[in-house]
């Protein structure tokens, strides 16, 4: 592998998911400042996911038309100023417009960055990278959160987002910095037609696809557990203030640690087989987030995180297996459907949480979760 790849992954991975789940931690105060029922605030978060959706396949295509790096850098920079204009929001709905405008801008790093390691790695270096970039992914949505949520209680939830934008810029600085320009990269020729044939490749493409529902169902339980556990323990009897909530979203640093080491035996044990088992504990995490006492809670918690992260490293490394040309627009289906998965989310549980409460949800999301160890199985060969 290539010195600084690593680093310069990782901290592309840091970049993206520091901004993408900001208001998580914050919801209540976000709904005490705009007038708006809590559940609703999981709009904040579905606006960013859909924009993402939307642009995810053309970032691809554009990527592997003019290359690698300079999108990736210059997308980690000019992300920086909607981050600062959240902070500026008068209304809810204004809110919502800066957060979709953040999302038209993520996949450029997201997108990309995937690519670019499918193209520079092979075999175990792919699937290492790509669980560097995931540590840097799960390193990242805990500072967004937790940032925000120390923030809302010290300064205010203003502050939060432009301490987010200063994560961001320094990121965008290390990626500036230490990731090496593209080697294996071969710009896709014969414009509009070349284009589509990829598409229809990766349309076409049953393994892509069973990637894709793996990746979709993973971001869907991550964010429906996070975004309604915070509901659950700001209310009685348990009332965290949002930088407690905050401080809670530390459980994604076990995927620091689990990824890395997961990844490394899937290289031995095959990635279905790592798969299975890491949906296994994500849902036994999540039966245990029922229990009425916090430490067993946020055990639980830890339990999801650690298997839901090793889901998704293990996806993102076999993009490139899946596909054999044309991958920055098959990672771009792949981050559109990850995306709409994530979306839906945010929004599919909240009947269900105002229906049946926290139970209601842990039973939607192992439900999910389920079905997502079963894809992987199918999916994960070779």
């Amino acid at each position: 592998m290539r010195p600084h790849l690593p680093l310069a992954v990782a901290a592309a991975g840091l970049a993206t998911f520091v901004n993408l789940y900001t208001p998580q931690a914050i919801l209540p105060a976000l709904a005490q400042a705009f007038g708006v029922r809590p559940a609703q605030t999981g709009l904040a978060i579905t606006a960013s996911l859909l924009a993402v959706a939307l642009v995810a396949p053309f970032a691809g295509a554009i990527s592997d038309v003019l290359g690698r790096k300079r999108l990736i850098v210059g997308a980690a920079v000019l992300v920086i100023a909607p981050t600062l204009l959240v902070a500026t929001s008068r209304s809810f709905s204004a809110l919502l417009a800066w957060r979709f405008l953040q999302g038209l801008l993520l996949p450029f790093i997201f997108t990309v960055t995937v690519a670019y390691i499918g193209d520079e790695c092979s075999g175990g270096d792919a699937i290492r990278a790509a669980g560097m970039y995931a540590s840097g992914s799960v390193a990242g949505g805990f500072l967004g959160r937790f940032v925000a949520g120390v923030a809302a209680d010290f300064a205010g939830w203003r502050f939060g987002f432009a301490a987010v934008a200063g994560v961001t810029a320094l990121a965008a600085a290390v990626v500036a910095a230490t990731l090496p320009r593209e080697r294996n990269f071969r710009p896709v020729r014969g414009g509009l037609r070349a284009m589509l044939g990829g598409w229809r490749e990766h349309i076409a493409n049953p393994r892509l696809w069973g990637v894709c529902a793996v990746g979709a169902a993973m971001l869907f339980s991550v964010v429906a557990t996070f975004t309604f556990v915070n509901l659950r323990l700001a209310a009685p009897p348990f009332f965290l203030s949002a930088a407690a909530l905050g401080s809670v979203f530390a459980v994604y640093l076990v995927g620091v640690v689990t990824t890395p080491l997961a990844t490394r035996a899937a290289v031995r044990a095959g990635r279905g087989r790592t798969a299975a088992v890491a949906a296994g504990v994500s849902v036994a995490g999540e039966l245990l987030s029922l229990a009425p006492s916090l430490p067993l809670i946020v055990l639980g918690l830890m339990l999801a995180c650690a298997g839901l992260f090793v889901a998704q490293a293990l996806a993102l490394g076999y993009i490139g297996v899946a596909v054999e040309r044309a991958r920055s627009s098959a990672v771009g289906l792949y981050v559109a459907v990850y995306y709409i998965g994530g979306a839906l989310g945010a929004v599919l549980p909240a009947p269900v949480w105002h229906g049946f409460g926290w139970p209601g949800c842990v039973a939607l999301v192992s439900a999910v979760i389920a079905a997502m160890g079963a894809a992987a199985a199918l999916t994960f060969r070779g």
